[in-house]
């Protein structure tokens, strides 16, 4: 891929995180999972052509983004290991993540992942997580790592270099039927419960 369409990807992906952020109110404490195929990028079928120059563009336009809100990121592997993810030490620990032991290279984990491990200041892989946001670029089906109550969010762009982007959101679940209440009343004197 030539630089000029590399420099195009970085901004295209900085992009749809810059939105996805403010949709999600992604900030500290927050976490975003990323699964990207860099051969869907290309213009080629997932899976076939695996680009570590495009996974250091993809990187960067988040890492921007994540830098600017202060969120976490966890990069989904591919199935040939199980779609794990890989993420700081750090965000394992606090989430209490189960860890499984793995090392992604760009033929076994696909090149996001594998960039992603090699760029982290202390990486490891989790087995699965909830995060809550996502994209998904090139349609690696992320979804198993989502909350529960996915939003689907529509990115105002479509595309990043040749593959199509998904994005969602997640909310807490509503509870308690048509009775329930969501969000305190304006009036001070409404009644809550009888």
């Amino acid at each position: 891929m030539e630089q000029e369409e590399l420099g195009t990807i970085r901004t295209q992906v900085a992009a749809v995180a810059e939105e996805v952020a403010a949709a999600a109110n992604l900030g500290p404490g927050k976490l975003l999972v990323v699964g990207a195929s860099t051969s869907e990028v290309a213009g080629k079928r997932i899976g076939t052509g695996g680009a570590e120059d495009i996974a250091s563009e993809l990187w960067a336009g988040i890492e921007q983004v994540r830098a600017k809100y202060g969120f976490d990121v966890a990069f989904q592997c591919c199935e040939h290991l199980n779609r794990a993810l890989v993420v700081e030490r750090t965000v394992l620990e606090r989430l209490s993540l189960t860890e499984v032991a793995a090392v992604p290279v760009p033929k076994a984990g696909g090149s996001m992942a594998a960039a992603a491990y090699r760029r982290l200041s202390a990486p490891c892989l989790a087995e699965m997580l909830e995060a809550h946001a996502g994209i998904d670029i090139g349609e690696t089906l992320i979804g198993m790592h989502l909350r529960r109550v996915a939003v689907p969010f529509r990115p105002s762009l479509r595309k990043i270099g040749q593959a199509r982007v998904t994005a969602a959101t997640t909310r807490p679940k509503l509870i308690g039927g048509e009775r329930a209440v969501y969000a305190l009343p304006l009036d001070s004197d409404s009644t809550l419960c009888e």
